[in-house]
């Protein structure tokens, strides 16, 4: 069958690491500690919340996290989107 989507996967993989690099910038920002951020929004593994940050293992934050994490850096959830250099959101 042939693949008829619109998205490839390197464009997705760019996303991920788009949302990855921005909750880590943000989060640098607001001097908030991998721990404290992973106890805040409830997640068990600072293991598992440090590869979704750095993009590795295939792992990424679903929307749940984003939301949680927004919430705990009190930024808009928008922020995780945006392409900095440009100052515009993606999509």
């Amino acid at each position: 069958m042939k693949n008829i989507s619109i998205v490839d996967e390197n464009e997705v993989d760019e996303f991920y690491l788009l949302v990855s690099k921005n909750v880590q910038r943000i989060r640098k920002e607001k001097k908030k500690p991998q721990l404290d951020l992973v106890l805040e929004i409830g997640l068990k593994s600072i293991s598992y919340y440090s590869k979704c940050e750095r993009c590795v293992e295939k792992h990424h934050f679903n929307l749940k996290n984003l939301y949680a994490i927004a919430k705990a850096l009190e930024v808009d959830i928008c922020e995780f989107f945006i392409k900095k250099e440009e100052g515009k959101k993606v999509g």
